[in-house]
């Protein structure tokens, strides 16, 4: 009943089907001819109506087909081929659906599993002591709140583990079958599942700041987007359908009878081209939500098919974007832990990527921060607070050197990079960091020269010799260093070889991301301005998942393809055999099922990873060598912050 419900088209044409098929057995052939072209009719005429609002609005479709065809059958007396049509075309949105919600499956699993409830600990520490809890809202949790999460629960927020140790499925999030074991005091990804043993947790992010929650926003608005591909077929609409007519005419004209011109049109149903493309796209952005890509846009898997140019950032995209500590050059009377515990204290005022690491490596060294009366952040510069009337200043050499004097640039070894300090109107010193080249930035380089991407780019606001560094360790074939946003901005409108996808994650990613053709951000420790600008993220720590989203894009297009291309050889086959007279209307009608079904199959096709694995290599697998960067450019512009 609710499937009928669902379909109403289907169910009314069935029963009409039932009716027609009582009167021609209780001997009443008019009265079911007229009832079963009636109800035909009806339906062509609400077909047409469509038809006419899309032509009006300039689209030209191939639904002229199954109104003539409807129609064709009903003026030369084949009502009964002309009711199997209705329930064809019927059918084949039901047959849609179906394959839609298996080509959606991995989407719309990730919405089940959205945590409604959490065991919140009850205030107090003899209620903690005696395991008292309260079912809340996870909405309504607080950052610093303790929960429990049962044996097979979802873990509703992000947070740190207090039990002394646990086993989490996290593979609804990072596409590792394998459980994952945890041990007190490392974090919690909401959305993972506990395993056998209860656990305690407590929360570090509220519902609407946790990892979970951030990637079942991207999946609702992935699986309500349509792909400009959905209707495809339409560019083929005009030659399809005048050769449907030809074929209709020449063998009305050999035959010397309407009926044969009806045959052909019967055949000629477009439900296979229509159904072909939305079928393959929801099963690329299935599959690539399997590896942890979010697709947010189905057509911009027709643009990952095609990108010639691919853009880097470099800091936490190229390379792990957490730095390390080499070493604190000071400068006058500063020594290196004041100067360590001061940019430390400003640092933790900004949102910047090299922030963390700064105060990592304070706390490494037991110093204790303090607490400025005033903190200003300056994008991509730097920052400013004051800490008992001394202004100190963090950040790029230029930056500082407008506040201190005596700024004198640290010199580095390749691969490194300075954050220079400033304290009260005098240069205090300069921490020297290193961050390492990403493991599978070389492989992922390799794989997109085999996906048949020309041009490599690297876009960085770092100095020209640590941008070079990198670059000759990825195989990257050009570099822009020392770029502002709005230089990474215009060096993407001006590289030539197009579609171009550019790959970050930071907040000043944000701008560049949005104006390339494709823009991908690296979301599992990403900005949410980046995030957001994107049209595709990645939940996982993993640049190799650029290549494996080029390589489904050009298989989901691929697939999409050869089912329209199925569809229109099997009709164009049928459309002969019947202009020849070999397929009477009633067969082809029904032979139409037989090509929907054809063309489903193969476009369900796209679920799967295909011969190359949809990007993946088996782990440890070696990729082959890339020569190293041949021009490099430089930007006239002061150097951005990472």
């Amino acid at each position: 009943m609710k499937l009928l419900l669902r379909y109403p088209l289907v169910a009314g044409t069935i029963a009409a089907l039932l009716a027609v098929l009582i009167l021609l057995l209780s001997g009443q052939p008019l009265i079911a001819q007229v009832s079963a072209s009636v109800y035909a009719l009806a339906v062509a005429a609400y077909l047409a109506v469509g038809m006419v609002r899309r032509l009006i609005g300039g689209q030209w479709g191939i639904d002229i087909l199954a109104v003539t065809a409807i129609v064709s059958t009903v003026l030369v007396g084949e009502y009964i081929a002309s009711m199997i049509i209705v329930l064809m075309m019927a059918g084949g949105t039901a047959l849609e659906d179906y394959a839609a919600g298996r080509a959606k499956k991995e989407l719309t699993s990730l919405l089940e599993r959205v945590p409604q409830t959490a065991h919140r600990e009850r205030a107090g520490s003899s209620a903690a002591e005696n395991g008292q809890h309260e079912d809340v809202a996870a909405t309504e949790v607080q950052v610093g709140d303790i929960l429990l999460v049962r044996p097979g629960e979802v873990v509703p927020l992000d947070g740190v583990l207090l039990s002394e140790s646990g086993s989490f499925d996290e593979s609804s999030l990072t596409g590792e079958s394998l459980p994952v074991e945890r041990v007190a005091g490392e974090g919690l990804m909401s959305g993972s599942l506990n395993g056998e043993a209860a656990v305690r947790m407590q929360v570090t992010a509220r519902m609407e700041d946790s990892q979970y929650s951030r990637i079942v926003a991207l999946v609702k608005e992935a699986a309500e987007s349509k792909a400009p591909m959905v209707r495809l077929a339409d560019r083929y609409a005009v030659p399809f359908t005048a050769l449907a007519y030809f074929l209709g005419a020449v063998g009305w004209i050999i035959s010397g009878s309407p009926a044969r011109f009806a045959e052909v049109l019967v055949v000629a149903t477009p439900c296979p081209l229509l159904i072909a493309a939305p079928v393959a796209f929801l099963g690329g952005m299935s599959r690539a939500a399997r590896g942890g890509i979010i697709v947010k846009y189905a057509g911009v898997l027709e643009q990952l098919s095609r990108i010639k140019t691919v853009a880097f950032d470099k800091t936490g995209t190229l390379t792990y974007g957490r730095p390390a500590l080499v070493g604190v050059r000071t400068s006058g009377s500063f020594t290196e832990d004041e100067v360590l515990g001061l940019a430390a204290s400003a640092e933790q005022y900004s949102s910047h990527v090299l922030a963390a690491s700064v105060m990592d490596a304070a706390h490494s060294r037991g110093l204790a921060f303090d607490t400025a009366t005033e903190a200003t952040e300056f994008a991509t510069h730097g920052v400013r607070a004051r800490f008992d009337g001394r202004d100190v200043v963090v950040g790029k050499p230029k930056f500082v050197a407008e506040s201190a004097a005596g700024v004198v640039e640290t010199k580095l070894a390749s691969g490194e990079l300075a954050i220079y300090v400033g304290v009260a109107g005098e240069f205090a010193g300069s921490l020297v960091m290193s961050d390492p080249i990403r493991g599978e930035a070389r492989r992922t380089l390799a794989e997109l020269k085999e996906l048949g991407v020309i041009q490599t780019v690297m876009l960085t606001g770092d100095a020209l010799a640590t941008a070079e560094h990198i670059a000759a360790e990825a195989g990257l074939t050009d570099v822009r260093a020392e770029c502002l946003p709005p230089d990474k901005v215009e060096a993407v409108r001006s590289l030539p070889l197009r579609p171009v996808m550019m790959v970050g994650d930071g907040v000043n990613d944000a701008p560049v991301l949005a104006v390339a053709d494709v823009g991908i951000a690296m979301g599992a420790r990403g900005s949410t301005a980046a995030g957001e600008s994107a049209d595709v993220v990645i939940i996982l720590d993993d640049l190799s998942k650029a290549a494996s989203a080029v390589r489904i894009g050009q298989r989901t297009v691929k697939v999409a393809l050869q089912s329209i291309w199925i569809g229109i050889g099997l009709s164009v086959a049928l459309m002969v055999a019947a202009a020849a007279g070999y397929i009477p209307a009633i067969a082809g009608a029904l032979s139409q099922e037989l090509v929907d079904l054809a063309t489903i199959l193969n476009a369900l096709r796209a679920l799967s990873p295909g011969k190359k694995g949809a990007g993946t290599r088996a782990p440890g697998k070696k990729a082959a060598g890339v020569t190293g960067p041949t021009p490099v450019s430089r930007l006239p512009r002061s150097a951005e912050r990472s």
